[in-house]
């Protein structure tokens, strides 16, 4: 939007020029983007935040330059003439409450179209409007002037004689000032006479009723319309006016009659004619606000620096907030709560306290809890608010208009306090260690959203979800119970872009709900990989990621935790005969495997897909391995070979936990050379050649030892139904 200089020196007595103007409404949060010359004055280029409807025009404007200057800032004061008697009012009807808060009419009789004198087409140009006619100018003018939106019907036009504010009602059409028939939904907030809707509340209005060269006697109209009433219909019509901008953001519910005679003073002026009755001023409903508590400890604590009083009211002053200081009395009755009081002691200390609870609109329980974080904050103001500063709801909030007008380039630099040394996060070193050796092993971190669908959470987890109260789609509507969505969607969406050899890792929290209105969440790590373990070369073929590839990935990563007792089991969560799972010391701290063809097929994925999953709260419980040097044995190591047959139910785990319990010392490894199935070994067996190392670290070892220990080694094997082979 723009803004001229000298429109706003008509409001506040400036001494300093442009240039200053500019860069310090800038530093103080009202941006002027650009400064420049059009049709001989001095224009600036602004930029309003979306929650300052109040400075998109000039008033608004000259009252942060009053508050910058500390200069008063001259009030808008309509000079009507004495109105005529009504001889039938204007009936106003609001039918929707929350649509339409507060509707004020004048009416203006015996008007004379004619082009707008010079100073308005003049004023008008600085946004670009065109002139049309005195009456409709009058209306831009006062929107770009006191920033609220007014709309001028043709009196003698409207059915009835009688303003009704409704929704429209099904098949109902309007024809607006753009010249487009619009074809209105239920939910759309109308201005209507006695039979047909004349106008779009807070957008357009209609040209059934609209100001032209024959109209005698008009109806002037101003409003408070909701915002996110306005900002539907105007979003589904595809329309952006000057009043919805407005509309949309939050008007001023007090400044519905300023306006209003605002408008008919510039009618009367322009196009002559008699003002007729006194205002229409129908309230639906108030807008609510109460007073803030501002401490001026809070005030401190947040800006790091003394503001004086003075200036503290000053400047809220100048912005329009009414300020009243907290007694000592009320000071004194707060400083007596103590913690331990009882609730009906608590509220006779509120009621002692007088005017707070009432003005703040704050619960005791509220109030309670400010009053035990500060007993001694020292001078306080209740602080009124007025009706344009919807965007000022909190204490923090006036204290950031404190800090913007006094200026953040007054503040001093200093550090932030220090607080103590940096502290670590709970297992950060193991997290950091997890994430080392992964991406080691050559995964890359990936993070997938925190939301999931229903569906997948049943698929994937078997325990109660967490719903969301608002959720954006069916597709995030709970909170994900698992990371294998997030991953297998990943995953898909690399292999879709022609990256065919993938490996992920995340780490995340994932949500449950074991009870009625509890939640839990737990931390999990998980991988998910896919493609080629080997990629070809000249050196060899390819070699496609297997079960064992994953498994021997999850054996590295668990090599750094000390895990008592760790073992792999068997288990059913994945693809059959492609899944396991690790055990430690009873707990069970991964699950890895094949996702299931049918699983892979459903979310459109033809490869081989391999998932794993690491129960970080599990395996946490453990230390980091720490490193231990052990020198390297000087006398020679004896291998033994054991050629076994053994039934496919006889895992290698058994065999492997059946040698360990034999206790023997200078057995320094035992593990499988190699494994047939066919050919002479009958169907439902395995044939296993298993390596024993024998070494001592202080002497050569001899073959009746060796062959001792071999024996145990064959007898232990035989116990779980192996037959050595010759």
């Amino acid at each position: 939007m723009r803004i001229s200089p000298t429109w706003l020196r008509e409001f506040v007595d400036l001494k300093v020029n442009e240039t200053q103007l500019a860069d310090e409404l800038t530093l103080a949060g009202v941006a002027v983007e650009s400064v420049k010359e059009m049709d001989g004055q001095t224009l600036f280029e602004m930029e309003i935040g979306t929650n300052r409807p109040d400075a998109m025009c000039h008033y608004g404007v000259a009252r942060e330059c009053s508050a910058i200057y500390d200069i008063a800032l001259k009030p808008i004061a309509p000079k009507l003439p004495k109105a005529k008697p009504a001889a039938i009012p204007v009936p106003v009807e609001i039918q929707d409450a929350k649509g339409c808060a507060r509707y004020t009419v004048r009416v203006v009789r015996n008007v004379k179209i004619a082009p707008s004198p010079a100073k308005i087409l003049a004023r008008l140009k600085i946004d670009d409007h065109g002139g049309i006619n005195n009456v409709v100018d009058a209306s831009n003018y006062t929107l770009m002037e006191i920033g609220h939106p007014t709309h001028a019907f043709d009196l003698d036009k409207l059915e009835g004689g009688k303003i009704i504010v409704r929704r429209a009602r099904a098949g109902e059409t309007l024809k607006t000032l753009d010249d487009v028939v619009r074809k209105l939904d239920p939910e759309d907030l109308i201005i209507a006479d006695a039979v047909r809707p004349v106008a779009l509340a807070g957008i357009m209005g209609g040209m059934d009723s609209a100001i032209s060269s024959a109209t005698k006697n008009i109806l002037i109209e101003s409003a408070w319309f909701d915002p996110v009433t306005v900002r539907k219909t105007a979003r589904r019509l595809g329309m952006h006016t000057d009043a919805s901008h407005i509309f949309e953001r939050g008007a001023d519910w007090g400044g519905t009659g300023l306006a209003c005679d605002r408008v008919a003073e510039l009618v009367l002026e322009t196009a002559g004619g008699e003002l007729e009755g006194e205002p229409v001023d129908v309230v639906a409903r108030h807008l609510v606000t109460y007073s803030i508590w501002l401490r001026r400890s809070e005030i401190q604590r947040h800006l790091g620096q003394e503001i004086p009083e003075a200036t503290v009211t000053r400047i809220l002053s100048r912005l329009g907030f009414k300020l009243t200081a907290v007694t000592p009395a009320t000071l004194d009755a707060l400083k007596k709560l103590d913690p331990a009081d009882t609730p009906e002691q608590k509220q006779a200390v509120v009621i002692a306290a007088g005017d707070i609870a009432k003005a703040t609109g704050l619960a005791s329980e509220q109030i309670m809890a400010i009053i035990a974080a500060s007993k001694n904050w020292g001078p306080s103001w209740m602080v009124d608010l007025p009706t344009w500063r919807l965007d000022v709801e909190r204490e923090i909030d006036l204290i950031e208009e404190i800090a913007r007008i006094y200026g953040y380039n007054k503040f001093a630099n200093t550090l932030p306090a220090f607080s103590g040394g940096v502290v670590e996060l709970l297992n950060a070193d193991k997290q950091a260690k997890a994430r080392a050796l992964l991406l080691a092993l050559g995964y890359n971190e990936a993070i997938a959203p925190t939301f999931i669908s229903q569906a997948d959470a049943t698929a994937f987890s078997g325990s109660a979800v967490v719903p969301l109260a608002n959720p954006l789609s069916e597709e995030q509507s709970v909170m994900r119970s698992s990371l294998v969505p997030g991953m297998l969607n990943m995953l898909a969406w690399n292999l879709n872009r022609g990256t065919s050899d993938v490996r992920l890792f995340e780490i995340g929290h994932v949500f449950s709900a074991p009870a009625e209105e509890t939640t839990a969440q737990a931390t999990m790590l998980c991988l998910g990989a896919t493609g080629n373990a080997i990629s070809p070369s000249v050196h060899g073929a390819a070699r496609a990621y297997s079960f064992f590839d994953v498994k021997g990935d999850i054996e590295t990563l668990l090599a750094a935790f000390e895990l008592p007792g760790l073992k792999f089991e068997p288990t059913d969560r994945y693809h059959q005969g492609h899944g396991a799972r690790a055990v430690a010391d009873g707990v069970v701290v991964a699950e890895f495997g094949q996702l299931h063809p049918d699983v892979a097929a459903a979310r459109k994925l033809k490869q081989e897909i391999y998932i794993a999953e690491i129960y970080l709260d599990h395996l946490f419980q453990f230390l980091l391995r720490s490193p231990r040097y052990q020198p390297l044995s000087r006398y020679p190591a004896v291998d033994r070979d054991f050629s076994f047959s053994f039934s496919d139910s006889v895992r290698f785990e058994q065999i492997q936990s059946a040698i360990h319990a034999l206790n023997i010392a200078e057995l320094q490894s035992f593990q499988p050379a190699e494994i047939f199935r066919g050919g002479s070994v009958p169907q439902g067996k395995y044939s296993v050649l298993l390596r024993a190392q024998f070494q001592s670290a202080d002497r050569t070892l001899r073959d009746d030892e060796v062959a001792q220990w071999s024996a145990r080694i064959i007898k232990a094997l035989e116990a779980l139904g192996g037959i050595l082979r010759s």
